[in-house]
């Protein structure tokens, strides 16, 4: 039986209503969000049985934290309960030309002070095939970093098979290590890496002539780049790249590439308009494709899930990736014109 754990931080996320700037008016949406949290989510809500590992305070936020995550049917007996806070980031959603901003409160939270030894990975893994986490968690701290090491080290000593979303974040990099030095010993214990243009190049410090704000990306651009993390890290089995137009902040276009060593895929791709919320649309790609590439019969097809999964969320608020099964495979046979259905 199949069962899947995700590791990461999860944290309050506080948005200014509609299209608002930030406290605009004295007002600011609460909800939860995180990327290997929105993961669980979409893989719960695909039907799987997915676990999700933290650390969270033990108090009323941390309770209706964990309690919303338990509504979607994601496992949450594996949260470490202490620390005297959850991290928090506010949203600035963007409109037209003005894009989005995201500032962040997470510092001295109950996950960037956790440490190696504070969770027992033997009992995470115990039934366990798939391991999800992202280049996000080793952002924040020294002690965040080498728990992620540790995590993925006990993954693979279990037979575990890892993915990772690389996952670049600028802004959290900050206690004097660079994204390349952690992320490269990270990446030698991973099976499979999803991420876009620039996780690759910041992530991982490989170079790339994938032009993002040409307008129009180049697949073959992407054959190549791809190329060069398989070659940089001879492990990775699979990884994929997700491509954005970005032509506003309301408007992109949408599509991804994989490559699994032996061929190269192309997805189809969306023209996605008047966008509600683009936050978590990399996080539900990367669950559609876990869901994809252990479900269903190719690695294309798991592309084309994974990419219809990730459209969807485009048109739902909030972090948490809302989809149902059925609604992606409608998707994915061409069901697009988004007419009422009685």
């Amino acid at each position: 039986m199949q069962r899947f754990v995700t590791f990461g931080e999860i944290m309050l996320r506080l948005k200014a209503p509609g299209a608002e700037r930030l406290l605009q008016s004295p007002c600011l949406e609460a909800t939860f969000g995180g990327g290997e949290a929105n993961v669980a989510v979409g893989l719960a809500r695909l039907g799987l049985d997915v676990a999700y590992v933290s650390v969270i305070p033990e108090n009323a936020v941390g309770l209706a934290c964990i309690g919303e995550l338990k509504r979607h049917g994601v496992d949450t007996s594996l949260v470490l309960r202490r620390g005297e806070r959850l991290g928090i980031y506010f949203l600035e959603p963007g409109a037209n030309q003005r894009p989005s901003k995201v500032i962040y409160d997470r510092s001295h939270s109950a996950i960037a002070e956790a440490a190696p030894g504070d969770l027992d990975w033997d009992k995470v893994f115990e039934g366990a095939t798939w391991f999800h986490v992202t280049g996000i968690t080793p952002a924040i701290s020294q002690s965040a970093a080498d728990l992620s090491l540790e995590a993925v080290k006990k993954a693979r000593d279990n037979g575990v098979t890892v993915s990772c979303d690389l996952n670049f974040r600028k802004k959290l990099w900050k206690y004097g290590k660079t994204a390349p030095e952690v992320m490269g010993d990270l990446l030698q214990y991973v099976d499979v890496a999803v991420g876009n243009e620039e996780d690759c190049q910041k992530s991982l410090g490989i170079e790339s002539a994938v032009e993002v704000e040409s307008g129009t990306l180049d697949a073959e651009k992407y054959r190549d780049l791809t190329g060069k993390v398989l070659d940089r890290f001879p492990n990775l089995k699979k990884i994929a790249i997700t491509m954005r137009e970005s032509y506003s902040a309301d408007h992109n276009g949408w599509s991804a590439v994989f490559n699994n060593r032996g061929e190269f895929f192309v997805s189809k791709k969306y023209d996605i308009r008047d966008i509600v919320d683009r936050v978590g649309t990399g996080d539900t790609f990367a669950a559609g494709l876990i869901y994809g590439v252990n479900n269903l019969a190719t690695d294309q097809e798991a592309l084309e899930f994974a990419v219809a999964a990730s459209c969807l969320k485009h048109s739902i608020p909030g972090d948490l990736p809302l989809i149902l099964l059925e609604e992606v495979k409608s998707l994915v046979g061409g069901a697009a014109s988004g007419r009422v259905q009685r």
